[in-house]
């Protein structure tokens, strides 16, 4: 049985669609792919709160949904228009981004942070910044596919090696090159830079991002390998 905060978020969904609709004009691919998100969205909600204790979704969740919503927008617009609402998707992106710093502090405020809202906060970012990078790369090239899929082929790659699914330590420089991703892509996909400083800041975005993944695969891989070797000493004595 779908949850009634996750099944209004999906109304909200495609209020927003229909608003976007109004105002920019979708197709029918474009109302597609932004119910498919939407509907996505619901199933992922509702998949973790059947595997978790909480009852309903928290007022902070409510923020992220949210900024899904609009991110469901950017999505149905990139789909869609093929870049041609420029101004409205940046617009989207931007609100969604600026609310990524809102539900924090109101799980933080209320006491209501869990596991399965830092979760869906995080698929959020991670989805908008994919979706960002398809749009750059339509002038930039591939390569900037790299930033969106990173953390992808880091999950695909954890399937390969379960220690890399390891909790890591809080770091407020991983917090900060996470948006800083999604401010690069907005300001480079928005087109006010030229062409050559489009490049370098999203050039610049990759290596911060390459940087951070590397060095929590090098902890993470520390963290394996002395504490197996710490438990092949405990065993033998």
């Amino acid at each position: 049985m779908i949850n009634p905060g996750i099944f209004l978020g999906v109304l909200v969904q495609l209020a927003l669609l229909g608003t976007l609709d109004a105002v920019a004009g979708l197709g029918t691919l474009g109302w597609l792919a932004g119910t498919a998100y939407g509907l996505a969205v619901g199933g992922f909600l509702t998949y973790g709160l059947n595997r978790s204790t909480a009852r309903s979704l928290g007022p902070a969740d409510a923020v992220t949904l949210a900024r899904s919503g609009l991110v469901g927008c950017v999505t149905a617009l990139v789909v869609d228009t093929a870049g041609r609402e420029i101004v409205t998707m940046v617009v989207l992106a931007s609100v969604a981004l600026a609310l990524d710093a809102v539900d924090g502090q109101v799980a933080r405020r209320t006491g209501t942070a869990s596991p399965l809202g830092a979760r869906f906060d995080m698929e959020v970012d991670a989805y908008l910044i994919l979706i960002l990078s398809v749009v750059v790369a339509q002038s930039l090239g591939p390569w900037v596919l790299t930033i969106g899929g990173m953390r992808y082929l880091f999950v695909a790659a954890s399937r390969l090696w379960p220690w890399l699914n390891s909790p890591l330590p809080p770091s407020l420089a991983r917090k900060t090159v996470a948006a800083v991703q999604g401010i690069a892509l907005v300001a480079v996909a928005s087109t006010v830079l030229p062409f050559w400083a489009g490049f370098v800041v999203t050039l610049g975005a990759l290596g911060l991002l390459t940087w951070s993944f590397g060095r929590d695969t090098w902890w993470l891989l520390e963290q394996h390998a002395f504490g197996s070797a710490r438990r092949v000493t405990a065993d033998a004595a």
